[in-house]
């Protein structure tokens, strides 16, 4: 504090002397060539005293406009040497600069790390504000939309009407509400109201329920079969190596005495008793043969339901949707050169392709147009329509055909494993490609109307 209160003394002492010296001059009636340059001094010096004194004040000015407007560059250290205080303020500008530095690096850290975690969750989150702003959304929510960005509510108008309207009435009660996103998902919106400093903000969350809900079918049912074929095998795998080793006995120590037997000299009595005899092996031989067989039928029926449970994980490339479509063609119709079908292809966009494995697409494009034939074996014109069209950012393929269609019941069962209409069949085939379609990120759907025919849709 000395030298402030010295730089204030001198400054005094100067400005009393020189308006001693003005009154003085001024009263013996001097030159103003004398006072002019006294009084420009008089000025000036005043002009210092004043800036001196009021620096505190400006440096205090200095320091809220910095703290207002988050500026924390500025340091405080330029009248450090003014003495012991005006080291110690510098300082402690300094030191509250720094918090308020270390606090603002502090929250943009969080609000990176909060934003990476909103952006890396399965659930579609999304805020807006009570205009219909969206302040935040991830990349789940608009994976889940089918868009690519979401600035304002207004912006779903086009494709999810409902849903702006579902979020907007669901905003006073946080019970989840569903809406459909159309035939391959169907989502669970959950809102509620939070006050962000003084204005209402709607946090709503989007989850498909229905690929969860496949999912959890599909284990249950993949766990059950895993038990099924653990338990069958296991008792008909004895059944089957039994039945083996008694043919065996039967083939190499029994044939081998009855035809020496019916060879040799023999009375009547004997002929007719070996003659029984080798009747009885021969029967005994069949019935085994028989069981032997049908074991081996049901562990071979039983091991193909393996590959519902054990189907590989794809290994994606781009795939052509043009060729693939001609290829499933040509192979469909020359396994049913017996039951001329037309199909027929559509690409709606050139140059189509999907990411995807080929041969498992393969596999369930075969099996829906096998499936296809087989329903139009009454069917007058018989015609299945293979067409593929671009949904935004989605892909779908439909295999459609006219035949009777299936009924509504049946509808909402034929993707549950080993259900079937067929007098002949595993009941695993929709099950299967449904599953490799989940593999694949996507959906296997299917609408139906008796005696007009049925669709299935594959939505990459």
């Amino acid at each position: 504090m000395d030298r402030f209160a010295i730089g204030i003394g001198w400054r005094i002492v100067v400005v009393v002397i020189l308006t001693v010296a003005l009154t003085y001059f001024y009263l013996q009636g001097s030159n103003s060539l004398l006072l002019f340059p006294l009084f420009i001094a008089h000025l000036v010096i005043t002009i210092n005293l004043y800036r001196f004194v009021t620096s505190l004040n400006r440096k205090l000015t200095r320091f809220l406009e910095s703290v207002r407007y988050s500026d924390f560059a500025v340091a405080f250290r330029a009248d450090s040497n003014l003495g012991p205080s005006f080291h110690e303020l510098n300082d402690q500008f300094n030191e509250v600069l720094d918090a308020f530095r270390q606090a603002r690096a502090e929250k943009e850290a969080n609000l990176h790390y909060v934003n990476t975690i909103v952006q890396h969750v399965s659930v579609g989150l999304l805020t807006f504000d009570a205009a219909g702003q969206v302040e935040l959304v991830n990349q789940t929510a608009l994976r889940l939309l089918g868009t690519y960005r979401l600035r304002t509510l207004s912006d779903l108008n086009s494709t999810h009407a409902d849903l702006v309207n579902v979020l907007k009435s669901s905003t006073a009660s946080s019970t989840p509400v569903s809406y459909q996103t159309g035939t391959d998902g169907e989502l669970s919106v959950r809102c509620t109201v939070v006050r962000l400093r003084g204005r209402l903000v709607t946090v709503a969350s989007l989850q498909n329920i229905r690929s969860e809900l496949q999912q959890r079918e599909l284990d249950a049912w993949q766990n059950l079969t895993k038990v099924l074929r653990h338990e069958i095998m296991n008792s008909i795998t004895p059944i089957v190596s039994l039945a083996g080793t008694m043919r065996d006995i039967v083939e190499t120590d029994l044939v081998p005495i009855v035809e020496a037997g019916m060879s040799s000299e023999i009375d009547t009595t004997e002929l007719l008793s070996s003659s029984l005899f080798a009747s009885s092996v021969t029967d005994l031989r069949d019935a085994l043969t028989t069981i032997e067989q049908r074991g081996a039928g049901v562990m071979r029926f039983v091991d193909a339901y393996r590959h519902f449970t054990t189907i590989p994980q794809p290994s994606f490339a781009e795939v052509p949707v043009d060729q693939l479509m001609k290829h499933v063609v040509q192979l469909t119709q020359a396994n049913n050169q017996k039951q001329p079908v037309k199909i027929t292809t559509k690409t709606t966009l050139p140059n189509l392709a999907i990411r995807a494995d080929i041969d498992q697409i393969e596999m369930v494009l075969i099996n829906l147009l096998k499936n296809a034939v087989e329903s139009l074996d009454k069917t007058p014109n018989p015609t299945i329509h293979l067409e593929a069209m671009a949904d935004g950012p989605r892909v779908i393929i439909s295999v459609a055909d006219n035949g009777p269609g299936i009924e509504p019941e049946a509808l909402e069962q034929i993707f549950i494993p080993f259900y079937t209409t067929k007098k002949t069949g595993s009941g695993i085939g929709l099950s299967l490609s449904r599953q490799i379609m989940q593999l694949h990120g996507g959906q296997l759907t299917a609408t139906s109307t008796p005696g007009t025919g049925s669709t299935f849709n594959l939505v990459f």
